[in-house]
């Protein structure tokens, strides 16, 4: 606009009345406000995505130490614990009762609020996930503790949300916990930030809830590590470097091997089937027990009467908890170079090897099911991890692969098929096994993606995010 057009605009504007140029200042004002509101929106996001990881990963970190505490005790005295689950699981319920009405729902909850079905997400649901999980996990209810961390970080965030003035805050913040909540008790932060829009987000990965999720989960991460919580993590390219196996594991004299890509997605298919099974098996239990007891208390005494009796007959507890004691078995012996675990052989000497039987998968395939169905409260991923690797010690010597891949393998494309989330599954097996496997991660997790049935652990609609 040079001189003449600004002169001519200035007399125009002279000509109104004192209430119309009143309205034009408005609408001015309106439209400045809106304009820097969009320009400072994600800065803002990103620097309390920076406070939020801070915080939320000094509460996982604290979480989880307990919740390890507490299965340590449970494992060395499993006869006083695990018989008591039953008392366990009522405790669940009168706690929620008394001081958690209305957030009991777990996930669902944070589904609840960020589709906009409703709009209180009470701070109390992070002292009830918290106290709920470590109870399941004192008393051997196999069960994750995945769940509590990421409603911790929801509900965290959410609270936050609503004293600020951007469009969307509610949903970028809800993403944002969750990411960090997820990094803080896995410390795989680039998985987190993928989970969390994976999981919650259906479209686009926009940037006005990738930035933040991402700086949340870069900071959950380093905080939870820095207090000294434990990642759980194996360096697979030594243990394949050690049996001579990794040097032609996707080439045959300078090409792509054709005959191991296809024995990758085979396996995919396998996985697949095994974590849609578990998704689908999983809510028509739910559903079952649910209209066979339909008291909250009663359906968890009972069934906790159930379970524990069924803990104890399994080997005095092997099943109970996290799984992380099947994990640790399926990579103990492989980590030792050399090992029979590293080599091909017949599934009895690769399960041997391994200290995993053929049937650990789907033992602890069914007793986590049957404690999420009673209404223990604590998460799914990390039985899904253990059920995935022991499943794959299973089927190692059909494909002709050495255990430790095979257990990796099955880590990751079992999670990707049972929450139906592909980038995920992918980036969490770079940043526990390496990076340097990945491209097997990527098809095997692609064809458990695939082949899962259309299956979810979580039954709720995603959110879509426009910015």
């Amino acid at each position: 606009m040079n001189f003449s057009d600004f002169s001519k605009a200035s007399q125009q504007f002279n000509q109104f009345s004192p209430e119309m140029k009143e309205q034009m200042m408005k609408m001015a004002k309106a439209r400045v406000k809106e304009k820097l509101l969009k320009w400072f929106a994600t800065p803002t996001f990103v620097v309390i995505g920076i406070t939020l990881g801070a915080i939320i990963g000094a509460l996982t970190a604290c979480f989880g130490d307990i919740s390890d505490r507490l299965s340590a005790i449970r494992d060395a005295n499993p006869l006083y614990f695990i018989p008591a689950l039953a008392l366990g699981g009522a405790a669940i319920v009168f706690v929620y009762k008394k001081w958690g009405r209305w957030t009991e729902r777990g996930m669902d909850q944070v589904f609840a609020v960020g589709l906009n079905k409703e709009s209180d997400f009470p701070l109390v649901a992070i002292p009830m996930a918290a106290v709920s999980t470590w109870l399941t996990q004192l008393f051997g209810g196999s069960a994750g503790r995945e769940g509590a961390a990421m409603q911790i970080g929801s509900a965290l965030s959410y609270n936050i949300s609503k004293k600020l003035p951007f469009e969307n805050a509610a949903h970028i913040m809800l993403v944002t916990g969750l990411a960090a909540g997820f990094a803080g008790i896995f410390q795989a932060p680039m998985a987190a930030t993928a989970f969390a829009l994976e999981v919650l987000l259906v479209g686009h990965l926009e940037l006005g809830a990738l930035l933040p999720a991402a700086a949340a989960a870069f900071t959950a991460c380093k905080v939870s590590s820095m207090l000294g919580f434990h990642k759980f993590s194996v360096d697979l390219s030594s243990i394949l470097d050690a049996s001579g196996f990794s040097a032609s594991i996707f080439t045959n004299e300078g090409a792509l091997d054709g005959k191991f890509l296809v024995k990758l997605a085979l396996m995919g298919v396998l996985f697949g089937i095994v974590g849609g099974g578990f998704a689908k098996l999983l809510g028509l239990s739910q559903n079952f027990f649910a209209k066979k007891f339909p008291s909250n208390i009663k359906r968890i005494a009972i069934m906790g009467v159930g379970i524990s009796a069924l803990l104890l007959v399994f080997f005095q507890g092997r099943y109970a908890g996290l799984g992380t004691n099947l994990l640790d078995m399926c990579f103990a012996s492989a980590n030792a170079a050399g090992d029979a675990a590293n080599a091909v052989g017949t599934a009895a000497d690769l399960g041997n090897a391994a200290g995993i039987a053929g049937y650990d998968w789907i033992l602890k395939f069914a007793l986590t099911i049957l404690t999420l169905s009673a209404g223990f409260v604590g998460g799914v991923v990390t039985p899904l991890f253990a059920i995935g690797a022991t499943f794959g010690i299973f089927i190692a010597s059909m494909f002709g692969m050495p255990v430790a891949l095979a257990a990796a393998l099955g880590f990751a494309a079992v999670f990707a098929s049972a929450s139906n989330t592909l980038w995920a599954p992918i980036l969490i097996a770079g940043e526990i096994f390496g990076f340097n496997c990945l491209p097997a991660f990527f098809i095997v997790c692609t064809m458990a993606y695939m082949c899962n049935g259309g299956q979810s652990i979580y039954k709720q609609k995603k959110i879509r995010i426009k910015i």
